[in-house]
C-alpha cells in the first residue's frame, strides 16, 4: 500500500470536507475532498486511496441510501416507468451528440469519442480503450474531467433551483441511530456482498451490495435505523477523495490540450441531462430538481452521494443511476462498432 500517497490523500481531503461542511455547502462533505484531492493529483502529490477503502466507503454511502428504502419499493418502482425510458432516451442522445461535437468540432477520433462520452462506467470505457479502442489518455482525461465538473458544480446548482436541501436519510433528527455493533455487523455484511458481486462482474459492485443488504434490512423490517452521522461523513469524504485521484498521473499537456473539449462536453451533457429531466418532470409531476440528480451524468457513487446528501429520495435516485450504468455497458461495445465504421 501507498502509505504517503494514502497520507496524503486522506490529510488533505478531510480537513477541506469539514470545512465545507461547517459553511454550510451543499455536499460539501463530498465537494471539499473531491476538489482538494483533484488539486492535489494535478500538482503532482501522488494522492492515492487504498481499494479496502475505496469499497469502504461505497459500501457505506449503498447502506446510507438503503436506509430510505421502505416495504413499498415496488409500488414505488411501477412509478418510474416514464422516467426510465425517459433516461434511456436522453443517454442515447447524450452520446450521439457529445460523440459527434467531439469529433467535429475538436478532431477527436470516433472510437475515442464514443468511449469518452459514457455518462458513466467509466472504468469499462478505459478497459475499451486499453484493448487497442481509441485513444487511452484521451478517455482518461475526458471522462475524468467530467466526473469532476459534474460533482464540484451540480450540487449548488441544484440547491440555488430548489432553495434548502431537503433533510436527508442520513439527518439523525427524529431517527433511530444503529449503535457500534450494529453499524459493524451492517457495514461487514455489505463488504461481503461487495466482494461477491464484484468477483460477479457487475458494476458499481459494493455501493450496490450495500443498498441491497440495507433496502432489505429495512423493507422486511429487520433493521430500523441509519448509520451514525461520522460514518457517513467518512464514507462521503473518501468517495471524493477517490474521485479527485482520477487525476493522478494526468500529464499536464494532455489536460491542456483536452480541457476545452471536456468542457464542453461535460456542458453539452449536463445540459441534455437537464432538458430530459425537464420533460420527465413535467409528464411525471416528480420534482424536477430530484430527477435531473437521477439524470445527471456524473458517477453513479458520486451521484448516489450527492442525492443522498441533498436528501432526495434514495430509491429513485439509486435505481436510475443503477439502471444508468447497466444500459451505458450494454450500449458501449455497439457504439465503438458503429465509430469503426
Amino acid at each position: 500500500m501507498n502509505l504517503r500517497g494514502s497520507a496524503i490523500a486522506l490529510g488533505i481531503a478531510f480537513p477541506a470536507a469539514a470545512a465545507l461542511a461547517a459553511v454550510g455547502m451543499p455536499a460539501g462533505a463530498l465537494l471539499g475532498a473531491t476538489a482538494a484531492v483533484a488539486a492535489a493529483a494535478l500538482a503532482g502529490l501522488g494522492p492515492v486511496v487504498p481499494g479496502f477503502l475505496r469499497n469502504l466507503a461505497f459500501v457505506i454511502i449503498g447502506l446510507s441510501l438503503g436506509a430510505g428504502i421502505t416495504g413499498d419499493i415496488l409500488d414505488d418502482i411501477a412509478r418510474w416507468p416514464v422516467s426510465l425510458v425517459g433516461l434511456a432516451l436522453t443517454i442515447v442522445l447524450t452520446m450521439v451528440i457529445t460523440a459527434r461535437l467531439l469529433v467535429r468540432g475538436f478532431g477527436v477520433s470516433p472510437d475515442t469519442a464514443a468511449l469518452s462520452v459514457s455518462p458513466g462506467a467509466l472504468s469499462y470505457a478505459v478497459v475499451l480503450a486499453a484493448q487497442g479502442h481509441g485513444d487511452l489518455r484521451s478517455v482518461v482525461v475526458l471522462q475524468s474531467v467530467r466526473l469532476l465538473l459534474v460533482t464540484l458544480c451540480l450540487p449548488p446548482i441544484i440547491v440555488a433551483l430548489a432553495g434548502v436541501a431537503a433533510s436527508g436519510p442520513i439527518a439523525e433528527g427524529g431517527a433511530v441511530v444503529l449503535g457500534p455493533l450494529p453499524t459493524i455487523a451492517f457495514v461487514l455484511a455489505g463488504l461481503a456482498s461487495g466482494w461477491l458481486v464484484d468477483r460477479a462482474g457487475s458494476p458499481a459492485a459494493y455501493l450496490l451490495a450495500g443498498l441491497v443488504v440495507s433496502g432489505l434490512a429495512h423493507a422486511l423490517g429487520w433493521v430500523n435505523g441509519v448509520l451514525p452521522s461520522p460514518v457517513v461523513f467518512s464514507g462521503f469524504v473518501v468517495t471524493g477523495a477517490v474521485i479527485g485521484c482520477r487525476f493522478t498521473g494526468i500529464a499536464r499537456s494532455d489536460l491542456v490540450r483536452l480541457a476545452a473539449a471536456g468542457l464542453v462536453a461535460t456542458g453539452l451533457s449536463v445540459a441534455l441531462s437537464a432538458a430530459g429531466a425537464l420533460c420527465v418532470a413535467s409528464l411525471t409531476g416528480l420534482s424536477f430538481p430530484v430527477v435531473w440528480v437521477a439524470f445527471a451524468p456524473g458517477g453513479v457513487e458520486g451521484m448516489a452521494a450527492i442525492g443522498l446528501a441533498l436528501g432526495y429520495d434514495p430509491a429513485f435516485i439509486a435505481t436510475h443511476h443503477i439502471f444508468r450504468i447497466v444500459l451505458v455497458i450494454a450500449l458501449l461495445p455497439l457504439a465503438v462498432r458503429l465509430a469503426g465504421r
